[in-house]
């Protein structure tokens, strides 16, 4: 996002904000614009207009790095006692619910957490046994977990992420602007690769 502002030469400042109330604060006009991991979907498209995508996320499974009760999804499901850990209201949550388990959204296999890096934790101290991620940010996370975390299974669906803004917002034309030149000169690769590839946490 740093970045785009640059290149756009506007102003950002960063607040902190509950998932759950971001999207309704943007769409309410309190931010300008909202960003962090958010999938483009229709039903978000009621609320807020959403950029183009600047990055494709596919989903995937963090463990610890010495499990060996399940190696996917189905055996994930049927391992009974196995928790997730995540956020509700996000597609992390969204795939565990439908596509791992049974649909239920109250389902006590879940367990919520404020926020990613809280459900990280958990599943480092042994209180979930899974964590669903991008594929991405969950080999940066296992490559500097110095084992005690991995990615096991296949892929469980690919989602588009994108800024998002207040209905008829003349910030998405700039934006969008900003995103293709970002991504045509090898920028954003190269962000990716900077921050999630090639980043060691505490280093």
């Amino acid at each position: 996002m740093n970045e785009i502002a640059r290149r756009l030469n506007f102003h950002v400042e960063y607040h902190n904000i509950s998932w759950d109330a971001m999207i309704q604060a943007v769409s309410d006009g309190q931010y300008d614009i909202g960003m962090t991991g958010i999938t483009i979907r229709d039903d978000r498209k009621e609320k807020v207009d959403f950029s183009d995508p600047y990055m494709r996320s596919e989903m995937y499974m963090l463990v610890r790095g010495d499990e060996d009760r399940f190696t996917d999804a189905k055996s994930f499901a049927a391992f009974e006692e196995g928790l997730i850990g995540a956020q509700p209201g996000t597609t992390p949550f969204y795939v565990a619910v439908y596509e791992v388990l049974d649909g239920d959204e109250a389902n006590p296999r879940i367990k919520a957490f404020e926020t990613f890096g809280a459900a990280v934790q958990a599943l480092r101290a042994g209180d979930v046994d899974l964590v669903l991620t991008d594929g991405t940010a969950g080999k940066g996370y296992a490559d500097a977990s110095d084992g005690a975390l991995k990615l096991i299974g296949e892929p469980l669906g690919t989602e588009d992420f994108g800024f998002i803004f207040r209905k008829g917002s003349d910030l998405v034309a700039p934006i969008n602007a900003g995103i293709a030149a970002l991504m045509a000169d090898g920028t954003l690769d190269a962000l990716n690769k900077k921050w999630f590839l090639d980043y060691k946490m505490g280093q």
